[in-house]
């Protein structure tokens, strides 16, 4: 083991004629190799710190601008006018330099000052480029001049290759929105959920709150906006997700899952060493922020990158109030997870990544380690499955000395977690149906206790060769993990690749030292505190019911054809789909990014409207085809619009968050706020859209199909519905919610929402006359 080399690096003993010392060369050049390493990359920080530090500019953009400086001086063009010579009289060092050497120097210093102005100055000009939004809101294919003239300067300013973290300086701040705006959208979205007595009440409240409280708690907002980078993230951060108090399994953490159709190799080891070795290799780009920035699909303009720097080396901290998040910068070894007992895993050796195949061989050690847990190793995962407040107790008296904290350190100082399951999953036998949904909730929640769910991300082996991974919510959203886990599969697949027998490719140094098992100390009185966190996480693991399914009638290729947004088409079927299922309509939550501003996380899209119940009614009704279809564009169109207010700052529900927490600083009350934070969301809906289409051929490799993930319902009487279009005939769905509620059925759910795909789809029929006919559930 690592620390046993460097224990006995130096090793001496005391003899009468002194100290008789002895080195060990192994172990010295296993440190001398691992500072070295290290040592490198702090060298690379820096200097992708210079060239993220001038982007648009480069750092060789400097010599250019002394070069053209010397050369009219020595044309006898001053291009300082007179600064050069003003520098060369305050020149400290004027008395030991000759004439032409303090011109020199003055020239230079010129130079740079003039070269970090045009520096500032292309950064500032990037910065109001990015802030210009207007070209979301034009016709697809009538761009007006000035976007059209946007789109070259932009694409001008970004023509230098960046690094993942270029632009981070040149995002635009989120905007506060004008409160009257927020009320106006506000009210117009709830609208057809109120009866009218209702919303003349709703009203009458966000025209007092609007008039007295509101613009009071708007001045802090907007004195918070001009200090802080964002001024929703860190509240965002803190308030919903970190000092939640219940589990964060299903409540907060999501999944994904691995391809439908395709196992790459049914060999448990061989996968896990894959994985393990593109997953750091993902992490080795981020690092040296080799990824290219993402960006707007089919755009130049970039997003944020902010949450890219705690995917790994991450873990979420217990505490009695708030939880929070700890990052390291370097990790050389995983935690691993096996029948109850868990392994430090090195995954360097002398400076260098193992090879896939040497991961694979010191995974499979620890499957064939017959070792038993001590007593209480085996649940003692269930303490990050339950409530935060036992668990933080339990960690401070427990855990803070000893051996019990060298091995909580380890795991959460671990690159990321990794569970080897017992468990076979997939689309398998002879219910592959049913078996998807077992799959699902095998990622989301295991068997409580067998996933480490405060870890950045944990990714679950199982014995057949399926992965799956588990997030944790607070330091990102799902489109960073998702993109995360598209280079996983891809790379695990396609680049790594096995060998005929389905083991990694690869060679094996058989002088690597072992995995690491760790200790504990586990007393009785935490073993029943253990015991109490896993009933209640299996309380809430047994009530989540999760059905999975693919839609394979058609997917967005026919969708665009009809010049509809596919996101807008499934949101409406959701519509449908709802109101069919439980008789009206709901307050629905769908997930938009705001990663167009600096550190920027999630809007809220309310899909309800009144333009899309207005189509459902219609629809219902059995009115004329035509009317209907003229309705779905309508809604369609105006879905469209609420997404892009919501991108581009202009949403509703982060504004009032805000305002809300100001008033709880200050210590007033408002009846309009509490109202509107108490309303559930028993709707609630996220895409997860394929970011990385370069890596996946579906054309020549269709089974290559990503089932995408998912998540627990957010209301308990309510639904939870994420979906991933994939490719241009196929769309995923994850639907859960939960068992105790005896209105709701995943499964139910999904079939009405199959139907609604297919009843819109079935408006643009030829026959555009003949009327709808109504169906019964």
């Amino acid at each position: 083991m690592a620390e046993a080399h460097q224990a006995v690096a130096f090793q001496f003993t005391i003899t009468p004629e002194g100290f008789d010392l002895q080195l060990s060369r192994q172990a010295l050049n296993q440190i001398y190799i691992s500072g070295l390493r290290s040592w490198k990359k702090r060298i690379s920080r820096v200097k992708n710190g210079v060239l993220k530090g001038v982007y648009p500019a480069s750092p060789s953009s400097w010599l250019f601008v002394a070069v053209v400086t010397l050369a009219t001086l020595y044309a006898e063009s001053d291009l300082s006018m007179g600064l050069i010579s003003k520098i060369q009289d305050h020149l400290p060092l004027s008395v030991s330099l000759s004439a032409h050497g303090q011109t020199m120097l003055s020239a230079l210093l010129f130079s740079t000052l003039l070269w970090f102005s045009l520096v500032l100055t292309l950064r500032f000009c990037l910065k109001l480029l990015l802030s210009y939004h207007r070209w979301m809101f034009e016709t697809h294919g009538h761009i007006s001049t000035t976007t059209k003239l946007w789109v070259s300067m932009v694409k001008l300013l970004s023509s230098r290759k960046p690094l993942l973290y270029s632009y981070q300086s040149s995002l635009p701040h989120l905007p506060v929105p004008p409160i009257r705006d927020t009320l106006q959208r506000y009210l117009e979205s709830v609208r057809p959920l109120l009866s009218p007595a209702e919303f003349d009440g709703m009203k009458q409240l966000a025209d007092d709150f609007e008039k007295n409280l509101g613009t009071r708690l708007q001045t802090y907002l907007k004195l918070k906006a001009l200090w802080a980078t964002n001024y929703v993230s860190d509240w965002w951060e803190e308030y919903v997700y970190l000092r939640g108090r219940s589990p964060i399994m299903v409540n907060s953490n999501y999944y994904g899952m691995d391809f439908l159709y395709v196992t790459p190799t049914t060999k448990q080891a061989a996968r896990a060493g894959n994985t393990i070795t593109a997953l750091l290799l993902y992490r080795r780009k981020v690092n040296r922020e080799e990824l290219n920035p993402s960006r707007v699909p089919g755009t130049v303009i970039p997003l944020c990158a902010a949450q890219c720097e705690r995917m790994f080396n991450t873990t979420r901290t217990p505490g009695e109030v708030t939880d929070t998040l700890q990052h390291w910068q370097d990790s050389e070894f995983v935690a691993v997870y096996h029948r109850g007992r868990y392994f430090r895993l090195w995954v360097y050796s002398a400076g260098r990544l193992l090879s896939p195949r040497e991961i694979q061989h010191q995974i499979q050690k620890i499957l064939d380690d017959p070792t038993t847990p001590v007593p209480g190793e085996e649940k003692l995962g269930a303490l990050t499955a339950g409530n935060r407040v036992p668990w933080a107790r339990a960690r401070k008296q427990y855990f803070s000395s000893g051996v019990n904290k060298r091995s909580l350190d380890c795991i959460e100082k671990a690159a990321f977690f990794v569970t080897l399951d017992d468990e076979e999953e997939g689309m398998k036998g002879d219910d592959p149906a049913g078996n998807l949904d077992r799959y699902a909730k095998s990622v989301l929640h295991g068997k409580c206790y067998d996933r480490w769910f405060d870890k950045s991300f944990s990714v679950v082996i199982f014995r057949n060769g399926k992965t799956g991974l588990n997030a944790e919510h607070s330091w990102a959203d799902a489109p960073t993990v998702a993109h995360l886990w598209e280079f996983t599969l891809a790379t695990d697949a396609f680049q790594l690749g096995y060998d005929t027998d389905g083991n990694c490719r690869g060679e094996v140094q058989r002088s690597l030292p072992p995995p690491q098992r760790l200790s504990w100390d586990i007393p009785p009185e935490l073993q029943e505190q253990m015991n109490v966190s896993l009933d209640v996480a299996r309380a809430l693991a047994d009530d989540v019911d999760c059905h999975v399914f693919p839609f394979r009638e058609f997917g967005k290729g026919r969708i665009k054809k009809l010049k509809i947004s596919p996101d807008a088409f499934i949101q409406i079927s959701l519509q449908l789909a709802y109101y069919r299922d439980q008789g009206g309509f709901c307050l629905t939550y769908e997930a938009s990014m705001t990663r167009l501003f600096r550190e920027g996380r999630t809007e809220t899209v309310r899909s309800c409207s009144n333009e899309s119940c207005a189509f459902v009614l219609a629809l219902e009704a059995g009115e004329r085809r035509e009317q209907c279809v003229s309705l779905l564009r309508k809604a369609a169109e105006n879905h469209q619009n609420l997404y892009k207010l919501a991108m581009t700052g202009s949403g509703i529900d982060r504004h009032l968050f805000c305002l809300y927490v100001v008033s709880k600083y200050l210590g007033v009350e408002s009846p309009f706020l509490n109202k509107v934070l108490s309303e559930p969301w028993r709707l609630s809906t996220s895409q997860t859209p394929v970011q990385q289409l370069e890596l996946f051929d579906l054309i020549n490799h269709p089974e290559f199909v990503s089932l995408g993930g998912g998540f627990g319902p957010v209301a308990d009487d309510g639904y939870g519905v994420s979906y991933i279009i994939v490719g241009e005939n196929m769309i995923n769905f994850h639907v859960s919610c939960k068992n105790s509620c005896a209105h709701t059925n995943s499964r139910r759910f999904g079939s009405q929402i199959s139907r609604a795909l297919k009843d819109l789809m079935s408006l643009f029929s030829s026959d555009s006359e003949k009327p709808v006919e109504k169906q019964q559930p």
